[in-house]
Parts: structure tokens; C-alpha cells; sequence
């Protein structure tokens, strides 16, 4: 079973999407901050890090960027993909997150929740 680490301070949105996630048969790790979810991509010795990061870009403590820039930039965790999911859509935004290294930018308000789990999927090679 795929591990997903969702890092959204939106509670609903956090349930909402963990609840379809879980039931297209992954494990999902919600994060309801920055800091949170920087903790949960790098687990101690003998955890396991996530298969996939879901990423909103703003986020209490550590903004999106910050923790994408620290998961890329750490040896232990620069391999794991990150699909940006916001509601940011400037080509700044979108360039500066590909540019830290998000695999895919996803605007929420452009996608539903079933193309959102299809890219995931399509990242995950499944």
C-alpha cells in the first residue's frame, strides 16, 4: 500500500480527500501545518517515508515553499515526489515550485477530486 503524506491545513479538505485516497486503497498521513508535515516526510530510523507528498502551498508555521525547498534539499527525503495542490495560480508561483522541485502544480479550483487522484496515480505509476 502506497503511503501519501497530505500536508493541508483545511480540515475539510484534509478529510474529504483523505476519505477518497483511502478508499482508492492508500495509506494517508494528514498534516495539518508546515512544520507537521516536514516531521512526517522524515521519519526517525526504521519509519517509513511517504510514497507520494500532496502540498498546499499555504500553510500555518512553514509556508508550502519553505517545506518543499527543505524535503528537496535533504538527502534522506529529496527523492520522494510532490504534487503541489492550491489555490495559488500566478506563473510565479507555479515556476518558483517547479523550479524547488514539485513534480506536478495542481490548482484546486480547476480540478475535481477524481483528476486530482488520477495524477497521483499517474505519478505513483500506477
Amino acid at each position: 500500500m502506497k503511503t501519501i503524506l497530505f500536508i493541508e491545513d483545511e480540515a475539510t479538505l484534509q478529510k474529504t480527500f483523505g476519505k477518497t485516497l483511502e478508499e482508492e486503497g492508500f495509506k494517508v498521513i494528514p498534516a495539518l501545518d508546515g512544520d507537521i508535515g516536514l516531521k512526517l516526510a522524515n521519519p526517525p530510523a526504521g519509519g517509513k517515508k511517504p510514497d507520494l507528498i500532496l502540498l498546499d502551498l499555504i500553510l500555518p508555521r512553514r509556508n508550502g515553499f519553505e517545506v518543499l525547498k527543505e524535503i528537496k534539499g535533504d538527502e534522506e527525503t529529496k527523492d520522494i515526489p510532490i504534487i503541489v495542490l492550491t489555490n495559488l495560480e500566478t506563473m510565479d508561483n507555479v515556476d518558483r515550485a517547479i523550479e524547488l522541485g514539485a513534480t506536478t502544480y495542481l490548482v484546486k479550483a480547476n480540478y475535481s477530486l477524481r483528476e486530482v487522484i488520477t495524477k497521483v496515480k499517474q505519478v505513483l505509476g500506477e
